[in-house]
């Protein structure tokens, strides 16, 4: 069975590029995008998604914010959260925040595709790449 994927980026150009990253894979299917955390928070329910790609800077609250927020509504939703700010204090943060995993952008293929792997076979692990945990 895919794990449905719910995209939380206000870049239409990050939705189409992981759209084309798991185009090839079997286990991943994107089931919904949202621009704004408000949105998410307010379809979570209706979408039931297994994992949520989270940008942190976008108009309303932030990514870490509606990470603690969706965590509360679907406290069994992985969130790896995706940005250029790669800053120890955003990667402490998005800890806090409950995320599962972090990468960076611009995207790597391979890193996408080991971190959802990684956490659909180790579901109680966490992915954040050794290059991000400097602290």
């Amino acid at each position: 069975m895919n794990k449905k994927i719910m995209v939380v980026d206000d870049s239409y150009m990050t939705e189409k590029e992981l759209k084309f990253i798991l185009r090839a894979q079997n286990d991943y299917e994107v089931v919904s995008h949202y621009t704004t955390g408000e949105d998410a928070l307010e379809h979570i329910e209706e979408d039931k998604p297994d994992i949520v790609l989270m940008d942190v800077v976008m108009p309303g609250i932030d990514g870490l914010e509606t990470t603690k927020k969706l965590l509360e509504k679907t406290p069994q939703a992985r969130i790896i959260i995706l940005t250029s700010m790669v800053y120890d204090s955003t990667v402490l943060e998005a800890k806090k925040a409950g995320a599962s995993g972090f990468l960076c952008k611009p995207l790597e293929l391979a890193e996408v595709i080991a971190c959802l792997d990684h956490l659909r076979t180790h579901p109680q692990s966490d992915f954040f790449l050794p290059t991000v945990l400097r602290f």
